[in-house]
């Protein structure tokens, strides 16, 4: 059911977690199988890119108040990028593939 996604808890996080790389992470099973569905896999996904977007804003805002450095500042807003453009390709895949099937057919 895709209308869980609205009903997402957002943690924010300061740290080393990649979320270009672990975005879509957690679907597969050690053994292949899928563990989510389709939903949960999206609901995550986005889960993790606001995450990652509240983190950058939240390290933006520690180096205004000088807690931190441009280069913690410059990893988090690139991280933040790269998560975004990640979510904005999934989109446009999702929307293309839906099109695709509206023209189908029946």
């Amino acid at each position: 059911m895709i209308s869980g996604i609205g009903a997402l808890q957002f943690k924010s996080s300061i740290g080393g977690d990649d979320a270009v790389t672990s975005l879509l992470q957690g679907g597969a099973t050690a053994g292949g199988n899928v563990g989510t569905s389709f939903a949960e896999a999206l609901s995550q996904a986005a889960s993790k890119t606001v995450s990652t977007l509240q983190n950058a804003e939240q390290v933006s805002m520690q180096a205004l108040r000088g807690d931190a450095d441009t280069r913690q500042v410059v990893d988090a807003v690139m991280s933040a990028q790269q998560a975004l453009q990640t979510a904005v390709a999934i989109r446009d895949k999702v929307v293309s593939a839906y099109l695709e099937v509206s023209r189908m057919g029946i």
